[in-house]
């Protein structure tokens, strides 16, 4: 059972680190979806830290389908990456109809061999799931972040447990997306999955923020960080 954190700063992946987690998914600006973090963040996690270091690869929020420019950007990421000694990158390409691109896909898969190459939740907007599935396995893709194509993957279990019919054992699927310590139990029977990612986020607010400046965002006075009282309870609950 691998239970993976989607740490959005450094500290979060110590936090997940000291937690015991198996893998983190090293990203930023996470209350926006995600964005590539920097390589300093990269770097000091890969030479620092236990666990399996992935990096989401993606240069701004917004759809998946990207200019040629943004797709450099990518591929020189990617390469980054396997510099610094990543073990995996997260990616997701979508066409402009909500079709898995399965040749930049097919691009960063073989750009970023020996690492491992997970799609991450673009799939669980796309067009046609079942066709998106076979795509990405097309591709080469070694897993699929997914809650199975719903909000959370509570409510999209039906929806996991096709998935994983068709694929399988072709292709590992990652079950995102509201995963937290009270229900992975229940996730881990209902699915027979073997792959779980979740934040296990609280939030941390400045005390001693003027409260005058409220009209300033919250992002100025608190920020969400991996908590790891939740992730020990997490990797508690799948034994």
């Amino acid at each position: 059972m691998i239970i993976e954190v989607c740490a959005n700063s450094v500290q979060s992946a110590v936090n997940a680190d000291i937690a015991g987690a198996d893998r983190i998914e090293l990203c930023q600006n996470l209350n926006e979806g995600g964005t590539t973090p920097s390589f300093a963040a990269i770097k000091y996690c890969v030479e620092n830290l236990k666990l399996k270091t992935f990096v989401l690869i993606r240069p701004r929020t917004g759809d998946f389908h990207y200019s040629d420019l943004e797709f450099e950007i990518i591929k020189n990421d990617v390469l980054e990456c396997k510099r610094l000694g990543v073990s995996g990158v997260v990616v997701g390409f979508l066409n402009a109809d909500y079709t898995i691109d399965i040749n930049k896909t097919r691009q960063i898969v073989e750009l970023a061999a020996p690492m491992e190459v997970t799609f991450h939740r673009a799939f669980d907007i796309c067009a046609d799931p079942k066709q998106a599935l076979e795509d990405i396995i097309t591709s080469g893709c070694h897993r699929i972040l997914t809650s199975g194509c719903k909000p959370t993957a509570i409510e999209g279990v039906e929806n996991l447990l096709n998935l994983k019919n068709q694929a399988a054992g072709r292709i590992k699927l990652l079950v995102g997306s509201g995963v937290n310590s009270r229900n992975i139990r229940e996730l881990i029977t209902q699915t027979g999955l073997t792959e779980f990612h979740g934040s296990g986020k609280r939030i941390i607010e400045d005390s001693n923020f003027s409260r005058e400046k409220e009209y300033l965002d919250a992002s100025n006075w608190q920020y969400a960080e991996t908590n790891t009282e939740e992730i020990k309870a997490m990797l508690a609950a799948r034994e």
